[in-house]
């Protein structure tokens, strides 16, 4: 005999907390991106390009670019395509394994890194940062911190 599992519907303080971290999440985003607009790039474009730049060598495995950004392979091929016309990065042929592929930051990308990232902290700060009291950094920080990690360890699994 099956049972039924009862729903536990959010209670108004969950549905309240939820909807707020939601419409924060979005319009962070979207202000963040408008505001890397004038530098020709997309919040995926930074991303790629901070996880480079901060890279041995400022290269990454596309297999491991792809994990890092939470993108597929191939959505990440096409981004990296995207990127490479515009001379960010390049692709590299990896040469302990024939079919893997590197992600490479240009002197064009790490320039451009340099010059966006000044603007993209000041981005930072503005909208998020310096609206926040050192306190209830460290309460974010802490109650975000253990879902952070829950979803980190279930990458991959259903």
């Amino acid at each position: 005999m099956e049972t039924e599992t009862a729903t536990r519907w959010l209670s108004d303080a969950e549905q309240c907390a939820w909807r707020t971290h939601l419409d924060v999440s979005r319009l962070l985003m979207h202000q963040l991106e408008k505001d890397l607009q004038p530098f020709g790039l997309t919040n995926n474009d930074y991303e790629i390009l901070v996880n480079l730049s901060e890279s041995d060598d400022q290269r990454m495995r596309m297999s491991d670019l792809a994990a890092s950004t939470l993108q597929s392979k191939s959505r990440l091929s096409h981004q990296i395509t995207r990127m490479e016309s515009a001379g960010l990065v390049r692709r590299e042929n990896c040469e302990s394994d024939r079919r893997g592929l590197y992600a490479v930051l240009t002197e064009l990308g790490a320039e451009t890194m340099q010059k966006v990232a000044p603007h993209h902290v000041a981005s930072v700060r503005k909208h998020f940062m310096d609206l926040l009291s050192p306190e209830a950094l460290a309460e974010l920080h802490a109650a975000l911190a253990p879902i952070a990690d829950h979803l980190r360890g279930r990458r991959g699994k259903p």
